[in-house]
């Protein structure tokens, strides 16, 4: 059976778009979250979009085939939000695990389906590790620079969690996604290397980081290549830029990482910035033009949509980067890499 890693050497994969714009499609209410398992929770749930995966797995599991109808290779799971710390907005905290099992088994059997209807089609699943809604960087109170809401004890326990439950679940791979502060990234690839020693063995880690605006920052304040080089050490399988912009104004960071990366290079962009509306107005047409572009310079290993893309948009970017040739295999270079906000590298040089 194909895996990832070869198929990645083989051609560009394609990742799937976005989750919440095909929920929306829907016109999902409040009752269709809380289902009759939560029917009496004292919060409101709409807006919850990974409870839909206990209580309208339907829903979750056709939006995946959608995806795979597209051309997608690999679907994320839909856990960006199933961590105890990001579902204690809900008062959820407690069905953080139940939530990423549901989610993998709604893209397991979506991957399923898909393979049968295309014998020897392969399809993946990526378990989705979302940034959360808390900061072990930064202070949420700016009286307060030495606060933090969370702790490293609490983020690692949180994400071992979710790690634990998506493997058991069968994912292919897992996704550390939409990263803007570094801390919380190096905390979930800690927790996923536990997790990796604890049930002896290991899948992918892809890990794809937010670029916030022209500034080429994180929002923690890293560059592209510093927060590279703060992650380097896990050998992630793929590291890639995701969110926040389209991929027009991916461009120089783009070109950037497909220069620095020693592994391989994923960009799954917004369908380009958001409109006064909060919408995002790019056609299938236009991302696929401007990502066909990336595979054409030799910048992509995977590629796909963040928000606002649809399987239409995918089947566009899918279409484009057809038989193009994913970027070649870099050398790892022995170089010492430091990194605060901004790189250092030093080099040693023969007498």
């Amino acid at each position: 059976m194909e895996t990832l890693e070869q198929l990645v050497r083989q051609r560009i994969v394609v990742i799937d778009g976005a989750m919440g714009s095909l929920i929306q499609t829907f016109r999902l209410e409040e009752r269709d979250f809380r289902g009759e398992r939560f029917g009496a929770h004292p919060k409101d749930l709409k807006g919850n979009n990974d409870l839909l995966c206990l209580t309208r797995p339907d829903v979750i599991e056709e939006i995946h085939g959608r995806y795979f109808d597209a051309g997608a290779d690999l679907v994320e799971t839909n856990t960006f939000s199933s961590t105890a710390i990001a579902q204690a907005d809900y008062d959820l905290s407690h069905v953080a695990r139940e939530l990423n099992l549901a989610a993998a088994k709604c893209a397991r059997n979506a991957a399923r389906a898909a393979e049968e209807k295309t014998p020897g089609r392969r399809c993946f699943v990526a378990g989705a590790i979302g940034p959360l809604n808390r900061t072990l960087s930064m202070s949420p109170d700016v009286n307060r620079p030495d606060y933090r809401a969370v702790t490293w004890q609490q983020v690692t326990d949180s994400y071992r969690e979710q790690t634990l439950a998506l493997l058991e679940g069968g994912v292919d791979a897992l996704l550390v996604e939409t990263i803007f502060d570094t801390l919380n990234a190096k905390a979930a690839l800690f927790s996923i290397e536990e997790v990796f020693e604890q049930v002896g063995r290991r899948v992918p880690v892809m890990v794809s980081v937010t670029i916030t605006d022209a500034s080429g920052r994180t929002l923690s304040g890293q560059t592209l290549g510093a927060f590279y080089d703060s992650i380097r050490h896990a050998h992630p399988f793929s590291v890639g830029i995701n969110c926040a912009l389209g991929g027009k104004e991916m461009r120089p960071y783009m070109q950037e990482l497909a220069r620095i990366a020693e592994c391989n290079v994923s960009c799954y962009p917004n369908a380009g910035l958001p409109n006064a509306f909060g919408g995002y107005d790019e056609t299938p047409a236009d991302m696929a033009r401007i990502l066909g572009d990336f595979a054409k310079n030799g910048w992509l290993n995977l590629v796909g949509g963040c928000c606002g893309s649809t399987p239409e948009h995918i089947a566009a970017i899918a279409q484009a980067v057809k038989g193009l040739a994913p970027r070649p295999d870099a050398e790892r270079k022995s170089t010492m890499r430091l990194s605060g906000l901004e790189s250092l590298h030093v080099e040693t040089r023969a007498s």
